[in-house]
């Protein structure tokens, strides 16, 4: 008689190529210097508790469950060595810009005063922004960055749901404004869990061109979305005049419209619990297939 043991055993063994695949996965987008063991161990641990939690009377395949959760595994993992904040990686790259322009005009390094005068900062807080920018991080906005930002931690206070939602609106507007095979691709890739090979093959392309295609579309997604949210995040165009600059500008638009009809949409139709349910609906698919700009 096989045993719940026995059976957690099998699956754990079957799916184990899965933890590799992720990890691989994930390497390809962060520092060299992350330990693949490091990754490799969270990773087998997750696909265990997986087996371990698994209800096959979900109708939930395996493998797509457990590669939720590796992934989720992975990001905590990447996170957890992400010891320097955001708004202190903000501030080192603005040091660091404002220190070349200067370096540029004076044609010599500023001192730690003209960097405090140019950019309005303390003294003590240019040496502590020094700092930070010293310091080796893995930073989760390299994990496909909108994509994790996306994901909504529970037990969020009212403010950080709401910059989440708002995140969500832009990242559905930013897919929806996709050129055409960018958008078939994301879709696919993230939304119906196609592997590359497949997809490949239907398209006549190779598998070398669709993860082209899956780069350069959640590129436009980052900036689509940070040129409305955090426009500082987007690099300025070498030639503000050109025809890719005017296309990357109308997508901008498109995406800035369409989540502020989705929003205006939500405002006027919905009731608060509604919004709440609507927010828990979007947010639900965007945990599962990664999706939140990268």
């Amino acid at each position: 008689m096989t045993t719940a043991a026995q059976l957690d055993s099998a699956l754990v063994i079957e799916n184990l190529p899965l933890v590799g695949y992720h990890v691989n996965a994930t390497l390809s987008r962060v520092p060299s210097y992350v330990s693949r063991s490091d990754l490799a161990s969270a990773g087998a641990f997750a696909l265990v508790k997986a087996a371990q939690a698994y209800d096959p009377s979900t109708g939930v395949p395996f493998a797509r469950y457990a590669s939720l959760r590796i992934k989720g595994a992975l990001i905590d993992e990447l996170r957890g060595m992400d010891w320097v904040s955001r708004g202190a990686r903000r501030r080192a790259r603005k040091l660091s810009e404002v220190a070349d322009e200067l370096t540029a005009t004076l044609g010599r390094a500023p001192s730690r005063t003209e960097l405090a005068e140019a950019t309005g900062m303390a003294v003590e807080e240019i040496d502590a922004a020094r700092n930070d920018a010293d310091v080796r991080v893995v930073s989760i906005d390299a994990f496909d960055g909108v994509i994790a930002d996306s994901v909504v931690a529970q037990g969020a206070g009212p403010e950080e749901s709401l910059l989440a939602s708002e995140r969500l609106q832009y990242l559905r507007a930013g897919v929806e404004s996709l050129p055409e095979r960018m958008r078939y691709v994301v879709e696919q890739l993230f939304f119906h869990d196609r592997p590359v090979v497949e997809l490949a093959e239907e398209l006549g392309v190779t598998q070398s061109r669709i993860s082209q295609l899956r780069t350069a579309a959640l590129s436009m997604l980052r900036d689509g979305m940070n040129a409305s949210l955090d426009p500082d995040l987007v690099e300025q165009s070498d030639r503000p005049d050109g025809v890719a600059e005017r296309r990357r500008q109308a997508y901008y638009a498109d995406v800035a419209a369409r989540a502020a009809a989705t929003a205006t949409a939500s405002t006027v139709s919905a009731v608060p619990t509604q919004r709440l349910a609507r927010h828990d609906e979007y947010t639900a698919p965007v945990r599962e297939r990664e999706l939140a700009v990268g």
